[in-house]
């Protein structure tokens, strides 16, 4: 653009280009937060507000002036916005680094970078208009304080180094913006890695050698506590009873959680603890499995497990933060930068400011909160710590609208197509959700419902409906203080397309975790049948209606690997390659990627903060020992993570 004001005669000042970035960046900036309904992967190219900042502050006043008064501003300002509309690539918004006649980039009077990255294969998450590539890409990145100050190539950020700044060779490698996981559980997944870890068990032998070796090392009369089977990988797929554990258990209460924990299992004493008995009765939103007796057997479904957590022993302190930090390191280990999380015990969330306080604190954290706590209690909590820290802050109510597809729990339209007797255990009446809802929405609240079966779907839609149509008859603004509430569904595993024309029409957003099909697809179309099971795990379905899809992991339901669900969302295929599931509804790999960073950051207003790799963003990105958008998907699944990057600081590096 400066090129055609010079060809038609006029003079351009080296400031000027400076000056004609920031208001570029100025009108790309009004432009989305008047667009905020852009879906994952589909945005345009988000410019920080620190970077018009930057560039103002670099032009001298006086210079500013007689730049401003030559390019007559307003003038300027429409062509801003014109070249914005046009989708010019992002590196002529960059005001860090002009353009000069050899092609190259020079540095008038510029911090110096803090540390430099070089000789990468930078994955910037910006759309490019090259041939060649879907996704601009650059070779280094010049890091100030926590943020991205420039990226480019190796020669042009090479100019930003000092005397104290940290260069480091990546050697090629690629680099990414760094996962943001939509969905997780990072106490629960530490409190498992602590205790009896079930997960991947392959019969009902190996469940019990489990837990019998726990027996022998735990104090008489201690808790044995646990989680993670999952009975449709046995040869005989049905469920323990408390008669499998009384031979092992050695008299001491055990509580075992299924993979998707809405079911668990329980001994002989720990349900004599919990006072359930033959003359139990069915809790609401809850059932107590029986044998032909009328006995229980030790299998409780959803609400019916309140009763023996309320008398299990709470974890130490000590061991609480033990165990996050363990789940801390898994997440750095794995290039998972930020994290949303539902951890609903309070105390954990003080643990997450401890670690903070000690500069532990190693991915950003946004705490879910009860759905179903009070009004003013859910006030105090998130008025307890500052929403602007951008380590750890509260975020949207997470509310359970129904269970498990595997434990036949998720609430179905329709019966299961196993099980006739059965169409799920939905948790709420919907006159109360919908008030409950619509009470939280006008408190300000993001409001964020698990959501797996058809039924359990719609009556979080019908909710959201009604909470958004009082918000905006009453002018109450979204939780960032924009008009888009992006309220969310979590999971949205079984869905109608009118349901998906609906998250549409309610910019609703599509929170789904792809590496749960791994697990799922050995039973789901036995569950559902043909018919539901065509527009299940929908994922291109809801990305082609316009939806907003974040992905995540629900760790520890599945491991916090995202390389799993990057490899599930682009084949829809089983981890041996020998079982697939409706490939229609398969992504391209940029898609699957943006959903993990874009579309994460989008689901907790974040997106003009992190998910891309450009000027003035948080410099959070993760390098891999290979390209995942250029290997074979089977390559994808082993991708190891070399480093990670959060805020500009190293939180893993691969031995």
């Amino acid at each position: 653009m400066m090129e055609r004001f010079a060809a038609a005669g006029a003079k351009t000042p080296s400031n000027l280009v400076r000056l004609f970035a920031a208001l570029k960046r100025c009108a790309s900036q009004d432009m989305r937060e008047n667009d905020s309904s852009a879906p994952s992967g589909l945005a345009r190219f988000p410019i920080s507000t620190h970077g018009l900042r930057r560039g103002l502050q670099s032009i001298a006043p006086s210079e500013l002036c007689g730049a401003i008064k030559w390019s007559v501003l307003p003038v300027l300002c429409l062509v801003a916005v014109f070249c914005s509309a046009q989708g010019q690539a992002p590196s002529e918004a960059v005001p860090l680094l002009k353009q000069s006649p050899s092609g190259h980039q020079d540095t008038p009077n510029l911090p110096k970078a803090d540390v430099i990255y070089t000789h990468a294969n930078v994955y910037t998450g910006v759309p490019s208009n090259a041939q060649f590539s879907s996704i601009l890409r650059e070779e280094a990145i010049a890091v100030r304080g926590e943020r991205i100050q420039a990226v480019g190539k190796n020669i042009d950020i090479q100019k930003l180094k000092g005397p104290q700044t940290q260069v480091i060779d990546l050697g090629g490698h690629f680099v990414m913006p760094g996962f943001n996981d939509a969905h997780l559980h990072l106490a629960d997944a530490g409190l498992q890695k602590l205790s009896v870890d079930l997960t991947g068990v392959k019969t009902l032998d190996e469940f019990r050698d489990r837990v019998l070796a726990q027996v022998e090392k735990a104090k008489p009369g201690e808790w044995i506590l646990g989680g993670g089977w999952d009975e449709t990988l046995w040869p005989v797929q049905a469920l323990p009873s408390r008669w499998d554990l009384d031979e092992v258990s050695g008299g001491h209460p055990v509580f075992l959680d299924r993979v998707d924990g809405h079911l668990a299992v329980a001994n002989t004493r720990a349900l004599q603890l919990a006072s359930i008995t033959i003359a139990s009765r069915e809790p609401e939103g809850g059932k107590i499995d029986r044998d032909a007796n009328a006995q229980p057997t030790g299998i409780l479904r959803e609400t019916a497990q309140q009763a023996v957590r309320a008398v299990i022993p709470q974890p130490t302190h000590e061991t609480r933060r033990h165990g996050i930090e363990v789940a801390l390191a898994d997440l750095a280990g794995h290039g998972v930068t930020s994290a949303q999380d539902y951890s609903p015990d309070w105390e954990n969330f003080q643990i997450y400011e401890e670690i903070e306080k000690d500069g532990k604190l190693t991915a950003r954290i946004s705490e879910w909160l009860p759905f179903n706590d009070s009004v003013d209690e859910l006030k105090t909590k998130r008025d307890s710590h500052p929403q602007s820290d951008s380590m750890l802050h509260t975020g949207m109510l997470k509310g359970f609208m129904d269970g498990s597809l595997g434990g036949h729990t998720a609430a179905l339209l329709e019966p299961y197509a196993d099980d006739p007797k059965q169409s799920g255990l939905p948790q709420y009446e919907a006159a109360k959700l919908n008030e409950m809802a619509k009470e939280r929405v006008l408190a300000g609240f993001q409001l964020g419902f698990h959501a797996i079966g058809d039924k359990g779907v719609q009556m979080a839609l019908d909710a959201f409906g009604e909470a958004e149509k009082a918000a905006k008859e009453a002018k109450v603004k979204a939780a960032n203080g924009g008009d888009d509430y992006r309220l969310r569904i979590e999971h949205a595993q079984v869905t109608t397309p009118a349901q998906i024309a609906r998250f549409k029409e309610l910019k609703v957003i599509a929170s789904m975790q792809p590496s749960h099909l791994l697990t799922d697809m050995r039973w789901a179309q036995d569950r559902l049948g043909p018919k539901r099971a065509a527009t299940s795990y929908a994922w291109a379905g809801f990305l082609n209606k316009g939806v907003t899809v974040a992905f995540g992991t629900d760790y520890p339901v599945e491991p916090v690997t995202p390389f799993r669900g990057l490899y599930a969302a682009v084949t829809r295929k089983s981890e041996n390659g020998k079982q697939d599931y409706f490939p229609e509804q398969k992504l391209t790999m940029d898609q699957a990627i943006a959903a993990y960073t874009t579309g994460s950051a989008f689901a907790e207003f974040e997106e003009k903060e992190k998910g891309k790799l450009v000027p003035g963003m948080l410099a959070d990105f993760v390098v891999l020992d290979r390209d995942v958008t250029a290997a074979s998907p089977e390559k994808v699944l082993a991708a190891k993570v070399l480093r990670t990057v959060v805020g500009g600081k190293t939180v893993y590096e691969a031995k």
